[in-house]
């Protein structure tokens, strides 16, 4: 998937575990960790905004778009 999840690194840069952020943020654990690790296929604009306002960064801090190589066959 080219969009590429950077949420663990905001969380390492502002100090703050997975249980805190699910707590600031009002989502499960579990849901947050599908999120991180960058197998969520959708995030709300409320979730986003968020987990901005919860790690006080932009949107583009958390989320990267990233061309997709194109193999030759």
């Amino acid at each position: 998937m080219p969009i590429i999840v950077n949420l663990d690194v905001m969380m390492a840069k502002r100090k703050m575990s997975l249980n805190e952020l699910s707590e600031k943020v009002d989502l499960t654990l579990s849901n947050l960790s599908i999120l991180k690790t960058g197998k969520a296929k959708a995030i709300r604009f409320s979730t986003l905004e968020a987990v901005c306002k919860a790690l006080n960064c932009q949107p583009g801090d958390i989320l990267e778009f990233q061309e997709e190589e194109e193999t030759e066959l």
